[in-house]
């Protein structure tokens, strides 16, 4: 039985062993770093997220972070913020199944739920066609400045 939820204290270390075996398909042998979880604690304290994970039978299979940005409030109007989504994984054997779009979509109810005005992200080349069709388009109003 799939169940998509906020990520708990508990999760931390599935979370992290998710983002290690990611790493690793993209690079082999990253994924055997004894170091990596504490790692991933300190960056975690460090920089606070709201996670999503998927879980199946207990186990969890896909996970997805979004940055929240409070914009700067002006006099008179309501403080908005926007939303960055990152990092939306899901294992390789559970892929294909909808588990990743149930994490977006979950990322997006959420987002409405505390009226952000946008979700950006940065998607690889592979997954465009994937975000395309939960109905994120190109932007053009943003500038990039890359180091």
């Amino acid at each position: 039985m799939l169940i998509v939820r906020g990520e708990s204290a508990g999760d931390r270390a599935a979370v992290a062993a998710l983002r290690a075996t990611w790493a690793a398909e993209q690079e082999p042998g990253l994924q055997d770093d004894p170091e990596f979880e504490g790692a991933y604690s300190d960056w975690l304290d460090a920089n606070p997220r709201k996670f999503f994970v998927a879980e199946v039978d207990g186990q969890l299979v896909g996970m997805l972070n979004l940055m929240v940005f409070e914009r700067m409030p002006k006099p008179g109007k309501e403080p908005s913020r926007w939303v960055y989504l990152g990092n939306v994984y899901v294992l390789p054997e559970f892929r294909n199944a909808g588990i990743g779009a149930r994490l977006v979509r979950t990322a997006i109810e959420f987002s409405q739920g505390i009226k952000a005005v946008r979700m950006v992200l940065s998607p690889s080349s592979d997954s465009h066609t994937f975000y395309a069709r939960l109905g994120f388009r190109p932007a053009e109003e943003l500038s990039v400045l890359r180091f």
